[in-house]
């Protein structure tokens, strides 16, 4: 009987293990399948994210910042590291990029008040704040397509930022230009602060709207009674000129030109167009030019040219003509957002950028910086020739161009070859270490007079010691 239920108990036991293995790797199976479940729907959510995000177009940098089309930009974060605040609006923002922030609130008041201004005068024609609405508003995909990132505004945001920007710039371009009578004691024009800064805050790339918009509401508020003839054009050229001081008759010639935005019209207004890119048969050496210092020793002189423009540069006979420039406040930050807007519009040419770099290499210290200013090259307002060096130096930087096809890829060439000549170098050294100042040719005309004079008493030393013998 013992044995029987000794026999029993042993059976249930086995099945007991049995089935506690059996439940045991059930478990593991159903673990198994759980956790191959949960990578399954890790991965699924992985690539349903990861086909979103192919899908997506660039926000940051559209697919047409690349395109022609484009010409209004961010500046890229290398020159801005370089630069600095150069490129960032101080007192007025135009367009999407500024929009809104804080230290620029003071002058979007007065937009509106420009904008009123303006509506007032628009009574006579019929024409109210709609009629503003409706030109713009078949340009509104273009005026887009023209910023190298996505603009997150709605239509009638968008549309009232470009009616409310673009009628104060052509206000003040007609205020400014008397086409239009001024308030009495408007602080935009009164206080004498306020115009410097709107004139290189005008001329930023991240601060611009197209130019066309610009077009459609002049055309729009043009009175029967301004001045006949007067474009777009020449009135902001003019606006901008009491900034660059160029002569009349310079600025009268670009009546008809036209630009991407403001700061493409002031930069093409610049451009020589005598001067086209002669490609060198030789690729010119890294260095492309050496600085003032070392072109001086080996003969070369760098004197002021006659041009409409600085970009204007010439080599003839061991000598490089560079029109005068003024380096202010203003021509700096219009310097480096020209190179900005060429080095991001792929489809512009390159002569900010290569008359930067020309600058760079010729500029090595503050000494080169001094003799360009004694030399009537370079008129400084800037600061002091250290200063000036320093920037001159900075503007070069985190660029690119192609120099074989560059404006002054001849320049290049030519000077490279006239300083390898070892005769130029060699006659030039003997000039600059004994002619250079008058107390060192005094020491060498002493030099000289000693040597002479050495000579004849040697020789009659000589002659007399010889001359009783021969007699």
């Amino acid at each position: 009987m013992d044995s029987t239920d000794s026999s029993q108990n042993s059976i249930e036991n086995r099945y007991c293990f049995r089935s506690t293995i059996t439940r045991m790797r059930s478990s593991a199976a159903d673990a198994e399948t759980d956790h191959v479940i949960n990578i399954m729907e890790g991965n699924e959510n992985r690539l349903a994210s990861m086909h979103k995000k192919i899908s997506e177009p660039p926000r940051l940098l559209t697919m047409g910042a690349g395109g022609r089309s484009c010409c209004i930009f961010r500046v890229p974060k290398s020159m801005v590291d370089v630069n600095g605040k150069a490129y960032q609006p101080r007192i007025i923002s135009i367009g999407p990029y500024h929009r809104g922030k804080p230290q620029l609130r003071m002058i979007e008041e007065h937009k509106w008040r420009y904008l009123g201004l303006l509506l007032k005068r628009m009574q006579e024609k019929g024409l109210g704040l709609e009629d503003f609405f409706k030109a713009i508003q078949p340009l509104e995909l273009k005026a887009r397509e023209c910023y190298s990132e996505t603009i997150e505004l709605g239509s009638d945001e968008f549309l009232e930022m470009m009616v409310l920007d673009g009628c104060f710039i052509i206000e003040l371009f007609r205020k400014v230009g008397n086409l239009t009578p001024l308030e009495p004691d408007d602080p935009i024009i009164s206080m004498l602060w306020i115009l410097p800064f709107i004139y290189r805050d005008f001329l930023r790339l991240e601060n611009q709207i197209p130019f066309f918009i610009l077009q459609c509401l002049f055309d729009l508020s043009k009175m029967p009674g301004e001045k006949r003839g007067q474009s777009l054009s020449m009135l902001a050229l003019e606006f901008f000129n009491n900034a660059m001081l160029r002569p009349d008759e310079v600025i009268s010639k670009y009546h008809d030109l036209k630009g991407q935005h403001l700061l493409d019209l002031v930069r093409a207004s610049f451009i020589p167009s005598e001067q086209n890119p002669d490609p060198c048969k030789v690729c010119p050496p890294t260095r492309m030019i050496h600085p003032v210092s070392k072109l001086r020793r080996s003969g070369i002189k760098l004197n002021p040219g006659k041009a409409d423009s600085f970009l204007v540069i010439k080599f003839r006979r061991g000598v490089i003509e560079m029109p005068p420039i003024t380096i202010d406040d203003f021509m700096s930050s219009l310097l480096l957002n020209c190179v900005a807007f060429e080095q991001c519009h792929g489809s512009s040419t390159k002569h900010f950028t290569v008359y930067a770099t020309l600058l760079d290499c010729l500029v090595n210290t503050y000494k080169d910086v001094e003799y360009l200013c004694e030399s009537n090259i370079i008129e400084n307002y800037f600061g002091s020739e250290s200063e000036v060096a320093r920037f001159i130096n900075d503007m070069g930087k985190e660029t690119a161009f192609d120099v074989e096809n560059c404006y002054l890829s001849k320049l290049f060439r030519d000077v490279h070859q006239y300083y390898r000549n070892s005769w130029h170098v060699q006659w030039a050294s003997f000039k600059h270490t004994y002619f250079d100042t008058p107390w060192s040719f005094i020491s060498a005309v002493a030099a000289l007079i000693l040597l002479l004079l050495t000579i004849a008493q040697t020789f009659y030393t000589i002659y007399s010691a010889y001359k009783p013998e021969n007699s």
